[in-house]
């Protein structure tokens, strides 16, 4: 099991190294993705500063490798709780990814993909959340948030099992402090406090509104 649980661990932080958003710039605009925008290696800086189909695949394909850490896991049989930890290596590697030198996005993309492959029907239920309170805000951040915050409360209306519960809080808290720094930067700035619920800077498509 020692030997089953290492390969499970490695495999899912190289997944979750991959850098989609990077690739993508460098694909379909020939950029780098950390000098454009907000400098995050995550899917709404790309569909933000490349495009709305960019950002869409590399949302896809963040989350699809979180998904497939805690799949070759479970395929592994190991213990939950080591599936639970290939997810977290999984975040920590989009986080810190090796193949550029360990600076890597905030990893919510990721996040989602591993709780989807834990808790399908609740984190589509968190996700579908996530896209109205999109669309009322434009704020993609804040449905991350919220959408994710109510998850536990999901999974356990569900009769979830309380490592799930447990473990969705610690991943989101996990998140949540990836993301602080970033959270407190906003409040000091007057004009990025006036768009922490509503963002008028952009459509809920994540396109500027003044292009």
């Amino acid at each position: 099991m020692a030997v089953d649980s290492a390969i499970a661990v490695v495999i899912a932080y190289l997944l979750g190294s991959i850098p989609f958003a990077y690739i993508a710039g460098r694909l379909f605009k020939g950029i780098d993705i950390r000098q454009a925008g907000g400098g995050n290696i995550g899917a709404l800086n790309t569909a933000r500063e490349i495009g709305l189909v960019p950002g869409f695949l590399v949302l896809i394909a963040d989350a699809g490798k979180g998904a497939l850490a805690v799949l070759v896991a479970f395929w592994l049989n190991l213990p939950l709780v080591l599936v639970f930890g290939a997810g977290m290596a999984a975040v920590i590697g989009h986080n810190w990814p090796v193949f550029l030198k360990f600076k890597g996005g905030k990893g919510a993309a990721t996040t989602i993909g591993v709780l989807l492959a834990l808790a399908p029907l609740a984190s589509a239920i968190s996700i579908a959340l996530m896209v109205i309170l999109i669309i009322i805000t434009s704020n993609v951040r804040l449905a991350v948030v919220i959408g994710l915050m109510l998850l536990p409360v999901t999974i356990w209306q569900m009769n979830g099992s309380w490592m799930l519960i447990v473990y969705s809080i610690v991943i989101f808290l996990f998140l949540c402090a990836r993301t602080l720094p970033s959270i407190i930067t906003a409040m000091s700035n007057i004009g990025d406090r006036k768009k922490l619920v509503i963002d008028r800077e952009y459509h809920f498509w994540q396109t500027r509104k003044n292009k």
